[in-house]
Parts: structure tokens; C-alpha cells; sequence
């Protein structure tokens, strides 16, 4: 088991029992306890749980702290692609997108068909380079027109500051697909970042409507910086996770109360996926043409 797999499974283990034994997860693993105690040292640094003795736990809800791009791409993985396939029944030909920086928006980003005539201005650098020419892609020759907005980059891979605000000036899209790193029914959108959170923002002005991509595991959680109350999302795409989640796992409920449209696209069974060799993964596959994961309607989405 490569380390980003067992690091995700240590925080798996954390949002299901709160804590972890150092001892138990080396059984687990087949890997010595000196492993996992990296394992959990790299997890700590980067804010994810708190290392204690013998284990970890979980943070609090609270979180300031931006993690790495290569450090998140690595947990919610299917959830992410799931959400990302969905979020293709959106587009339409000709569309102007904003796109802004995560790992779920790479998803998506490496999911945009090239025959849609598509305009995608993005903070990305991942976002970038999923649409350079010959990438992979349904339609592996290009035709995206592409636009990098400048800036500071930041862990998480996004360009920010006063060049990026700078850049938004006068943009105008028809959808701007949103990855964030926390959502919650009082503090909205969030992000660990004052200025991505801005730049965010001024995303969201520029653009007619706001399609928010975000994982279960984002519930509850709020960043440092507040993006957008969650009244300004028009769609929200987040995968089946959400139904067991909330008090009384009432968060499906309440997000249908709160915003525009509420997609619910559903994960294969981790049984079936961990039933996989590692020969056989393919974490870069794609849908057949056409195909998208079975989705939940909720409020105005026509399954």
C-alpha cells in the first residue's frame, strides 16, 4: 500500500471513531508502527489530525490550515470523480467557465469534452495543465481556449493576489465551477486562505451562476476565510457521503433547503474498489461518452 493510501485510510479511521492506536493501524496495514508514526507526523504537520501518544485524533472543525494540492488529491478520490462526471451535465456549447483551484475541479477539468467550443479562464495551475492540448481527455487534441489568470501561488496549486484580482477585471462567465475547502449552513463557503477566499469571490461576481463541487467530507468544516453564504450556490455537487452525515444525518436535508439545486452523485461500493488489485487500478479512466454516474435528484434536477 503506497503511503497516500494509507494516510487517507488513517483519516478515514478518524472521521468514523475519532481517534487511532498506532498499534492497530500497523496490524491493519502489514507496515510497522515506525511507518505509520510517519505516517501520522506528515498528517500532523499538515494540519490534518493531532498526533497524540500512542495515535492521533481528529482536529477540530475549525481549520486554518491549507493543505498541499498532492495531499488532498489522494483522499475522497471516487467521491471527487463521481461529482466531477455529474458536473458535466451542465455545459453547454459555446460556454464561457470560470474555474477555480482544488482537486475535485481538476477532475473536472480533465473531464471537459474538446468539441464544446468551451472557454475556461482559471486560478489553476492543475486546472492549466489538465487542458493543455493533448491531454488526457475526451478528445485528446486540444480545443479548449484557455485562459491562466496570474498571481501568488499557494499550496493547494491556485494563483492568488493582487495580479489574479487584477486579471478578473472585466471577466464575465456563464458558470463558474467552485472547489472549496469547507462548507456549512452558517458560515457558507470557506477557505483556509484570506486571499483565495477573495479571489473566489470575485469569481463568483463575475460569473452568472455558481456551481460549488465538494465532497461529503467538506460538511461541517470551515476554513479561516469566508467565500459566499451558501444561498449564492445555484447547484451543488457532492456525492452520497452527505445522506450519513449532519446531526440526525440531516445535511442532505438542510443543503435542499439551502441552495439552488442539489446533486447527489453516488460512489461505488469501497468494497468493490478495495476488491481491486493495484494492477488494475486506473486512477485516470474515464467514462464511456455520454455516461455519467447514477445521481440523487434533489429540488429541480431531473434525474
Amino acid at each position: 500500500m503506497l503511503a497516500t493510501q494509507r494516510r487517507h485510510r488513517i483519516l478515514q479511521e478518524l472521521q468514523a471513531s475519532g481517534t487511532v492506536r498506532v498499534a492497530d493501524l500497523a496490524s491493519v496495514f502489514g507496515v510497522s508502527e515506525m511507518t505509520v508514526r510517519r505516517d501520522i507526523d506528515t498528517l500532523d504537520a499538515e494540519g490534518q489530525l493531532l498526533r497524540v501518544h500512542g495515535g492521533a485524533t481528529r482536529t477540530g472543525t475549525f481549520s486554518a490550515i491549507e493543505p498541499e494540492f498532492v495531499s488532498k488529491s489522494a483522499q475522497e478520490t471516487e467521491a471527487k470523480r463521481a461529482i466531477a462526471a455529474e458536473a458535466l451535465s451542465l455545459l453547454r456549447p459555446d460556454m464561457i467557465l470560470l474555474i477555480s483551484g482544488g482537486t475535485t475541479t481538476y477532475e473536472f477539468a480533465r473531464l471537459l469534452p474538446r468539441g464544446l467550443g468551451l472557454t475556461v479562464a482559471t486560478n489553476s495551475i492543475m486546472v492549466a495543465k489538465a487542458l493543455v492540448p493533448g491531454a488526457p481527455g475526451p478528445g485528446a487534441h486540444g480545443g479548449i481556449r484557455t485562459l491562466v489568470l496570474g498571481g501568488q501561488r499557494t499550496p493547494s496549486e491556485a494563483l492568488v493576489g493582487p495580479v489574479t484580482m487584477h486579471a478578473m477585471e472585466n471577466l464575465h462567465a456563464d458558470l463558474c465551477f467552485m472547489g472549496v475547502h469547507g462548507i456549512d449552513p452558517e458560515a457558507g463557503i470557506t477557505s483556509p486562505n484570506l486571499l483565495e477566499a477573495e479571489v473566489n469571490a470575485a469569481m463568483i461576481a463575475a460569473s452568472g451562476a455558481l456551481v460549488v463541487l465538494a465532497d461529503a467530507s467538506k460538511y461541517g468544516v470551515v476554513g479561516l476565510a469566508g467565500i459566499a453564504p451558501l444561498s449564492s450556490i445555484g447547484t451543488l455537487i457532492t456525492d452520497s457521503g452527505i445522506t450519513t452525515r449532519g446531526s440526525g444525518n440531516a445535511a442532505a436535508d438542510v443543503l435542499t433547503q439551502a441552495v439552488g439545486d442539489l446533486r447527489i452523485a453516488t460512489v461505488p461500493a469501497r468494497a468493490e474498489q478495495a476488491a481491486l488489485p493495484a494492477s488494475a487500478a486506473q486512477p485516470h479512466s474515464h467514462l464511456p461518452a455520454g455516461r455519467t454516474p447514477q445521481v440523487t435528484a434533489h429540488k429541480g434536477h431531473d434525474a
